[in-house]
């Protein structure tokens, strides 16, 4: 039966063709966290050089809990998701003051921490501590629905425990760590979304979606909600060498990052309806001088919207701008580049070299 042989078959399979990567290569909780962190949603090569970064500059869970929040916002820049940088540093002041400065390595105890959820206490648990916990992450979901033949949606309250259980009986509990990272890998090279590599695969013989043409089907999702399209329209008011840029708040996207000014829309604006929202927003006496300096033409996608930016530059008299920066931060242009931006924002001052 394929149950009974499949981790010792995923495990050859790693064996041969694992990659070499910094975090499989220790057993520290913390560095071991930060890899799970940084990789969520976000590709290996791309989130390698963060890694690399993350522990140069906090090589401890004590430098990263005593880092400024902005500090670790600019790490971070490019990530997205910025809400997990925010819980990266939370949880790095939660090791200090419950665990004292003690990084935990047990499941009951890293569940605990601020954004850290069942896959990733699991992960860190086996990686470090070979603790028989198992992993279910998006290349397990698709190895095991592919494998066994598993229509249940896995965005489901069915699904999540029906893949959990059978994630555990697969689980060998004398090498939890290898199988784990196993498992993961497998999906991550060979059982990938797109073009499988089922010609070399060592359960294609026994895998559902190979013997029945349902590679395409499965692992099978509810439709998420309605993506929503915004166009964000942003001013860059200068005056000398200096430029206004503000701190979001509240708990939308990239809360506690730098932006210029900003007015939202549900579509494109022309210059001139531009011009009488700015009038109103900044409480100008007259409607300002209003120069297109760049527009995405793509949307910048994130999870459930898309966003359209367009760059405006603002002439406004002298006497204006001074009033402004008591409610925006005035910085120069070279001083921008030391704050937390969207990835949005810094490509576009890459691009207009400001």
């Amino acid at each position: 039966m394929i149950v009974e042989s499949f981790s010792k078959t995923l495990q050859t399979w790693y064996l041969n063709n694992k990659r070499d990567l910094p975090w499989r290569n220790c057993t520290d909780p913390y560095k071991i966290w930060l890899s799970e962190v940084i990789l969520q949603q976000t590709r290996v090569n791309q989130g390698l050089p963060y890694y690399i970064k993350f522990v140069e500059q906090y090589p401890t869970v004590q430098d990263l809990a005593n880092a400024e929040e902005e500090a670790v916002l600019k790490l971070w820049q490019g990530l997205g998701y910025y809400s997990r940088a925010r819980n990266l540093h939370a949880a790095a002041k939660m090791v200090l003051e419950k665990f004292d400065g003690v990084f935990p390595n047990t499941f009951a105890n890293l569940i605990q921490l601020k954004g850290v959820g069942q896959y990733t206490a699991s992960a860190i648990a086996s990686f470090s501590n070979k603790e028989a916990v198992a992993v279910v992450d998006g290349n397990v979901y698709r190895v095991i629905a592919r494998i066994f033949g598993i229509f249940t949606p896995i965005n489901s309250t069915e699904g999540i425990k029906e893949f959990q259980a059978l994630a555990n009986t697969l689980l060998d509990n004398e090498m939890p760590d290898i199988h784990n990272q196993a498992i993961m890998e497998f999906g991550a090279l060979q059982c990938t979304p797109k073009k499988p590599n089922c010609m070399y695969c060592p359960f294609s013989n026994e895998c559902y979606a190979y013997q029945n043409a349902a590679l395409d089907q499965l692992p099978e999702k509810i439709k998420k909600t309605k993506i929503t399209t915004k166009h964000l329209n942003y001013m860059l008011v200068e005056n000398n060498l200096e430029i206004l840029i503000s701190k979001r708040s509240g708990k939308g996207i990239w809360q506690h990052l730098y932006e210029f000014p900003l007015i939202e829309s549900s579509k494109a604006i022309t210059a001139t309806t531009l011009g009488t929202k700015i009038q109103e927003l900044f409480n100008l006496a007259n409607i300002p001088s209003i120069t297109l300096m760049h527009i995405n033409e793509k949307a910048h996608k994130l999870s459930h919207q898309h966003l359209f930016a367009s760059f405006w530059k603002i002439s406004i008299p002298k006497k204006d701008f001074a009033l402004l920066k008591e409610n925006y931060i005035a910085t120069s242009k070279n001083e921008i580049y030391k704050y937390p931006i969207p990835v949005l924002i810094s490509n576009f001052l890459k691009l207009e070299l400001l």
